[in-house]
């Protein structure tokens, strides 16, 4: 197959929904002339027209919410946000609006459209640009959240996504763009709430989503050179959650570690944890531990920054604590 990064399988999934479905357009800062703030968007105005990729002002409340009325009159509108950071500015019209106008007008108006944009830490850009809203957004009913970790599963997630009558988050691992993967010429859907084992073993099982799940298949690499033979559950939605993915996973090791990218209280590994102990207690062999930020507003100064971070070193130290190894 051939090997693309991160960024050119989601303008592929862009391109080829726009070529299918003439009610699909795109929308946000510096989509169309620039090309996208990390080029994401690159030769799509050119291809479709202004019309179709949509340049805005530095408004994410006002053009989320025109992407909202698009949606309502039959268009399906892609949302790009900068970084989800700056969405914040539009968390009304997507909780609000988008999430809940299927249910409040009795199921008369449909919600197809796709919020995205990049999520959590790059390198050194602080408090207020290295947040991770997996919990936040997956907290909401009406809404869906999707947090491909690889070329395959973007490309495949956002076709998805562009396709599902309902509003869809694509959260983008903002350090993801460069990463290469294979990704298959052909066509290819990933359904939404399916999870993926990428690594195969029996001794524990580690759950992640997103960028984290590079982390947790290195450690998988790492740890197999020990002798130590670990499940790699990436969750890749996290709503609605592959509960059976997870439940299946600890049957069979017995042991879990639960990584992710955002803080302890009230995270996307709070809820694994949960459906762990309601769905496989008796198979437990260890107490479930959680690889996680440090309860912080992200650090500037680079050390400060990688002790603050779930890495690959606290993953394979989870695992051998759940072991008992260490």
């Amino acid at each position: 197959m051939p090997v693309i990064t991160y960024r050119e399988a989601l303008n592929q999934a862009l391109r080829e929904e726009m070529a299918r479905d003439d009610r699909v357009f795109l929308m946000g800062e510096e989509v169309g002339v620039y090309n996208g703030a990390y080029k994401v968007s690159k030769g799509l105005l050119e291809e479709f027209g202004e019309m179709r990729v949509v340049d805005t002002p530095i408004t994410e409340l006002g053009f989320a919410g025109v992407g909202v009325g698009a949606a309502m009159v039959g268009l399906r509108p892609i949302i790009e946000f900068m970084t989800w950071n700056f969405a914040l500015l539009a968390i009304d019209q997507i909780v609000n609006a988008a999430a809940k106008m299927l249910y409040m007008s009795g199921g008369q108006y449909p919600m197809p459209m796709v919020f995205r944009g990049p999520n959590g830490a790059a390198l050194q850009l602080s408090a207020q640009h290295s947040q991770a809203f997996e919990s936040w957004l997956a907290h909401i009913p009406g809404l869906k959240v999707v947090t491909p970790g690889t070329p395959y599963d973007a490309k495949g997630l956002l076709k998805a996504a562009i396709r599902d009558d309902n509003p869809v988050i694509m959260l983008e691992g903002e350090m993801l763009y460069n990463n290469k993967g294979e990704v298959p010429e052909e066509e290819y859907i990933i359904p939404i709430g399916k999870a993926e084992l990428k690594r195969e073993g029996d001794h524990c099982s580690i759950i992640t989503n997103g960028k984290m799940a590079l982390v947790a298949m290195k450690a998988a690499d790492q740890l197999a050179q020990e002798g130590i033979r670990v499940d790699v559950v990436d969750l890749r939605t996290v709503r609605p959650m592959d509960v059976e993915a997870i439940a299946t996973s600890v049957r069979k090791t017995n042991r879990a570690v639960v990584l992710e990218e955002g803080w302890e209280l009230a995270g996307i590994g709070a809820q694994v944890v949960d459906y762990v102990q309601r769905e496989c207690f008796d198979h437990l062999d260890a107490p479930v531990v959680r690889v996680h930020q440090v309860d912080v507003p992200m650090p500037y100064a680079k050390a400060l920054e990688k002790a603050a971070k779930p890495d690959l070193g606290k993953t394979i130290a989870a695992v051998k604590k759940v072991m008992y190894l260490e």
